[in-house]
């Protein structure tokens, strides 16, 4: 271990490049499908030997010099694990051959961009590096930083962070009930680096398992005490009187999703939604909610009479469907934007004979997928948003939550949007009702069979751990699923079938720390990291 330490502190150039972007990208299989936690333990124990090398490479005897190496190794290193992590970018490119060409933008573009985060993370770690665990806590405070500064800056992209490495892991996850995924991330740079200590003893201690590494196996093994307590209490009873059922139909994005196959596409929704699955479930005759993916229609339902009225009429009086839609907003044209008024990617809650009976509009855009930052600018290089609306998506005016006939209050969440845990719910006002579970609506077919959508679903499953708060998630190719408060799978469709899930609805918990306070939890956890990493220092 010492030999290996050595040879990383000690590289420079392309190797140490090289060993970085390894490392780094090693990580990714910590996170879902492959979900092999032990991996997470290269790209952290390295990440100490990279930044103790910061100050041996080329130039770094000076502080000044050593932060710079530092941030060099941080980006590569960073940069290896978003390729990893987010490869399967690649095929929303390949769905329609206008868009192929762009494809190294979003394989190597955007984790290009990510990797500038830890090379952040990495620097601020070295500005207040120090010897022995006091480093193991640098790292933490500065990743853990960069990680929360990643959520936020420019729009936020939290999505593979790396305390998703024990988020995917249902016992270890319950520590986000407390903390959010900020505690998962401290706790996991923290834990996860201290096998770089093994490599600081000296010959006379080389039996002895040092300090730092006890430390984290103790605090690993406190976090799966805690999430085991957590789990072994009681199930929350579900909803009296509520049944549901989530379709997914399985749709590939091809020639047929047309406007001019409406009528094909609503009659097989009707068809797959009223499928009996067995004596107890013989349909939508007892259903109270029925949900549809995102993107359900390559059309404005609103604007076409005949489709809503075969949805209202196929209804049962007791049942409300909720589904994804594009809809025409009610707003003043944009001078780029069509007579009509613009268009929001929205819930729509239809009862029987068709009636809307509430709208939710996204709040929370996807650069470039669905809006084009800087469009003035962008489209003198002919880039274009992917969606196929004119001047792309109208940003909702607010977060709400979604009211439906005999059931809770729903916080409505389309797409990404369950990734932002500091944005899930809607902050209570006075009067507000509480929200009773999380809806969530989502289009994953842009990404085909790849990791996509197993990260997508771990994240949003994370979300219901956090706010204490059941989840409902309709996607139009998977993963479909019924999530207990405490993240538990009470019902799922894998990725790629086409099927429906009958369930109830199930209830509530108290809500946990991290709901009460999201933003001081997110925080806490790296505060706590950089406070424990000065005082250390201090002592030295």
């Amino acid at each position: 271990m010492s030999r290996i330490a050595e040879f990383i502190i000690l590289s420079g150039g392309w190797p140490r490049r090289a060993i970085a972007f390894l490392a780094g990208a090693i990580g990714a299989l910590a996170l879902a499908p492959v979900d092999f936690l032990p991996a997470v333990l290269v790209p952290m124990t390295v990440a100490v030997w990279l930044i103790d090398g910061a100050a041996e490479a080329k130039g770094g005897r000076t502080w000044p010099a050593s932060i710079v190496n530092a941030l060099g190794a941080g980006w590569w290193w960073g940069f290896g694990y978003f390729v990893a992590g987010f490869w399967w970018l690649g095929s929303a490119f390949l769905v329609e051959p206008d868009y192929a060409w762009a494809l190294p933008l979003g394989v190597l573009g955007l984790p290009a961009f990510l990797a500038f985060f830890p090379a952040l993370g990495f620097a601020l770690a070295r500005a207040i590096w120090g010897p022995g665990l006091g480093r193991i806590l640098a790292l933490a405070a500065g990743l853990g930083f960069s990680e929360w500064l990643r959520g936020h800056a420019l729009s936020g992209f939290p999505w593979n962070d790396y305390g998703m490495a024990l988020g995917t892991h249902l016992v270890f996850a319950q520590l986000a009930a407390v903390g959010g995924l900020g505690a998962l991330n401290v706790a996991t740079i923290a834990i996860f680096a201290t096998p770089a200590l093994v490599a600081d003893r000296l010959p006379k201690d080389s039996r002895r398992i040092p300090r730092g590494v006890i430390i984290g196996a103790v605090a690993l093994a406190a976090i799966a005490l805690f999430g085991t307590l957590r789990l072994s209490a009681p199930a929350p009873k579900p909803v009296a009187g509520v049944k549901v059922r989530l379709m997914q139909p399985n749709i590939a994005m091809d020639a047929k999703f047309t406007t001019r196959n409406r009528d094909e596409i609503v009659a097989d929704y009707l068809k797959l939604s009223d499928r009996a699955t067995g004596p107890e479930h013989m349909g939508l005759a007892d259903v109270s909610l029925l949900v549809w993916p995102e993107s359900a229609f390559p059309f404005i339902l609103t604007e076409e009479p005949q489709a809503l009225a075969a949805i209202g009429g196929a209804l049962p009086a007791g049942t409300t469907l909720v589904t994804g839609a594009v809809r025409i907003g009610e707003a003043p044209p944009e001078p780029n934007i069509p007579p009509h008024g613009g268009f929001y990617n929205s819930i729509l809650a239809i009862g029987r004979g068709g009636i809307i009976l509430d709208t939710y509009d996204k709040v929370h855009l996807v650069p470039f997928g669905e809006y084009l930052p800087l469009d003035w600018l962008l489209h003198k290089f002919h880039l274009h948003h992917f969606v196929h609306v004119p001047g792309g998506f109208e940003k909702g005016a607010a977060h709400m939550l979604l009211t439906l006939p005999n059931l809770p209050p729903a916080v409505p969440l389309i797409c990404y949007e369950a990734i932002f845990p500091e944005e899930a719910v809607p902050a209570s006002l006075p009067g507000m009702p509480s929200p009773g579970f999380m809806l969530n609506v989502t289009d994953d077919g842009w990404f085909g069979r790849t990791s996509g959508p197993y990260q997508h679903f771990a994240q949003a499953r994370l979300t219901a751990i956090e706010q204490g708060l059941p989840l409902l998630r309709a996607a139009n190719t998977g993963i479909s699923a019924i999530v207990d408060p405490y993240g538990r799978i009470l019902g799922q469709l894998p990725l790629g079938e086409e099927g429906v899930i009958d369930g109830v609805l199930p209830g509530k918990i108290a809500a946990p720390p991290f709901a009460r306070a999201p933003v001081l939890a997110g925080l806490l956890a790296w505060i706590g990291a950089l406070l424990l990493a000065l005082g250390l220092r201090a002592l030295v």
